[in-house]
């Protein structure tokens, strides 16, 4: 007989190698489980350190930090059993590793298994995988603690550990010999945000717990830990193929904690705690991107945001979003915690109030912008409270212009020197916007969105200047139908301006009636040549047999391919310089941290004219 155990998860939100700061969530999380009767706390993959530690990973030093720090946090374990998540080196190897600890005792060592090794992960870059089945033992201040692919009997159970990425693996450590009568699983994770994730990821725990007949605790990392990455936070456990806790993700919060009374005996006796929580893709980017936004700003140590706001849907999309994380973080932290953790000295207010205090944008116009853009601009800052700023840049144009034609001996025309006549327009915003980051010592955010990044449809130097780039891991497409979402459910009615407008770059006179699709291509279908040719690497006849079957030309959609994988080909070092950016999509085009692709390449040649010559007019 199992007498019934208060079991639970807290996530954390921790920087890397922030020692005091991690080791405060730790036991603050700690002390509010025992206030909470909690009688095992189950705490996030790598902890102590952070997990995104990168290459510092490979010293010494830090695997001696965080046992150090370990010290302090086993003793506050009285009373209490906790799993906790740190590195260790091993006769020369490094393992990523959980300890389970009770009563100032470490009961066993767990060393993962599954090594996640692909998109954002390069674990196999630091760590060792350890054998599965394989019991070893480490030696911690002067005991022999076993180590590997342990279970532990802890008040008559037998608890089992899997970290992360192990239960995404069809070879799991859960399906091994040695863990065919575990009563309950332990999971402390890493697992970054992505739209859609979250199902996936409750489905797997629902899934695991009852193909194993078991009760399986998981706890997640909470909030942007290192610059990329957003972690949602999820706590969840699910007993014998049901869901019986659940709480709410993407807090602002440094930590939360989600329990259950569980009978380990008569599942039906087990307490329910489960909180509603919407993974809705618009209002899942509301959120992410928001709590990502506020804890680069904190974690940067910047006084707030600077924005060339254009009144076109890139940057009216990032103005909502800085918007969004004075909101909800207000909403729930209130003025006194929300100010200390941004660490500001913000006077109370309304949260435009707040805005107006961390936020400046500036409408930088030429002889080609429009009086559209300029009222969208004004119209949107003012309905969210930013400081708002306009002027002219067209003396700095036709300097730059000037030059140039005084140096070449001859004048430049749109006929000849379109794409450079463009660029230095955007190109020259780029100086003072920065100078208004450097005064207000503010983050400077940059505009550009996935779609463009894609084609190189973005100014090195210009609308790509920036600190961090909020939305260049998604789509134009999703950008343009999330702005109508805004402004419809959020309720930001600044928006209607913006969503009236057509998608322009406004860098060629107004006769010519530019349009970015002009340029381009339809944002949706070049979305959908995006996920067959980058995230399926599919070759173009491949692409074109798939999209053939859609309402457009042939011939049409011949030319729009033949475009995409030139374009993508030939602006590779474009998407090498482009700010860091959220994590937010199911793929990513960031070089540095998802998609490869040689900065020089054949940029599909043969593949193109195979294309042209199988399917093309008069094939």
């Amino acid at each position: 007989m199992i007498n019934p155990h208060k079991i639970g998860g807290a996530c954390l939100n921790q920087i890397p190698m922030d020692w005091k700061h991690n080791a405060n969530n730790i036991i603050d999380a700690i002390n509010n489980a025992k206030v909470d009767n909690i009688s095992l706390l189950c705490l996030p993959e790598l902890c102590i350190t952070g997990y995104g530690c990168e290459d510092m990973f490979l010293s010494d030093w830090l695997y001696e930090k965080a046992e150090s720090q370990l010290l302090n946090i086993i003793a506050q374990t009285d009373n209490i059993a906790i799993s906790i998540g740190l590195p260790v080196l091993k006769n020369g190897k490094r393992y990523n590793t959980t300890w389970l600890i009770e009563n100032q005792e470490v009961l066993g060592i767990y060393a993962k298994q599954r090594l996640a090794n692909d998109g954002v992960h390069y674990e196999l870059r630091w760590f060792e995988e350890w054998m599965t089945g394989e019991v070893s033992s480490y030696l911690f201040n002067n005991k022999e603690i076993p180590f590997g692919h342990i279970s532990v009997n802890w008040r008559n159970l037998n608890v089992g550990f899997e970290i992360c990425e192990d239960a995404w693996r069809v070879d799991r450590p859960a399906c091994h010999k040695s863990y065919n009568q575990i009563d309950l699983f332990l999971n402390p994770s890493a697992s970054h945000f992505a739209f859609g994730k979250a199902d996936f990821r409750e489905n797997l725990i629902v899934k695991s717990s009852e193909k194993f007949n078991c009760v399986y605790l998981y706890a997640n990392l909470l909030g942007n830990e290192a610059g990329r990455m957003i972690y949602d936070g999820d706590i969840l456990i699910a007993q014998k193929g049901e869901l019986i806790g659940k709480n709410k993700r993407l807090s602002f919060e440094d930590y939360n904690l989600t329990s259950c009374v569980v009978d380990f005996d008569e599942p039906k006796n087990s307490e329910k705690q489960l909180v509603e929580d919407d993974h809705d893709t618009n209002r899942e980017f509301a959120k992410a991107a928001s709590l990502a936004l506020f804890d680069y700003c904190r974690k940067s140590k910047s006084k707030g945001f600077v924005l060339s706001l254009s009144g076109g849907a890139d940057s009216s999309s990032i103005a909502v979003l800085v918007a969004e994380s004075v909101k909800r973080g207000l909403n729930e932290l209130g003025f006194t915690k929300f100010r200390n953790k941004l660490g500001q000295n913000l006077v109370e207010g309304s949260w435009k109030e707040i805005v107006a205090q961390i936020f400046h944008t500036a409408y930088q116009g030429t002889k080609n912008s429009g009086q559209a853009t300029f009222d969208s601009a004004k119209i949107l800052a003012e309905s969210i409270g930013a400081q708002f700023y306009h002027w002219s840049i067209d003396v700095e144009v036709d300097a730059y212009q000037k030059s140039i034609e005084k140096a070449l001996g001859r004048s430049l025309s749109w006929e000849k020197d379109d794409i450079a006549l463009q660029n230095i327009q955007a190109r020259s915003r780029s100086p003072i916007i920065w100078m208004m980051a450097n005064i207000q010592q503010c983050l400077l955010l940059t505009t550009s969105n996935r779609s463009e990044g894609d084609v190189g449809y973005a100014t090195m130097d210009g609308d790509t200047s920036g600190s961090i780039s909020p939305i260049a891991a998604v789509d134009k497409h999703f950008i343009l139908q999330w702005l109508k979402y805004a402004e419809s459910t959020l309720g930001y009615e600044g928006l209607s301006n913006v969503n009236s407008l057509t998608p322009t770059a406004e860098l060629r006179p107004e006769s010519m009636h530019q349009t970015d699709e002009d340029d381009l291509m339809p944002y949706e279908v070049l979305v959908e040549i995006e996920r067959l040719a980058i995230r399926d690497k599919k070759f173009p006849i491949q692409t074109y047999l798939v999209l053939s079957k859609s309402a457009f030309d042939n011939q049409l959609l011949i030319h729009w391919i033949s475009k995409f994988y030139r374009l993508w080909s030939i602006n590779q070092w474009k998407r090498e310089r482009i700010a860091p950016s959220f994590h937010l999509d199911e793929f990513n085009v960031d070089p540095r941290t998802w998609c490869r692709f040689p900065i020089l390449s054949s940029g599909f040649k043969e593949e193109l004219e195979e294309l042209q010559a199988t399917y093309g007019t008069g094939s």
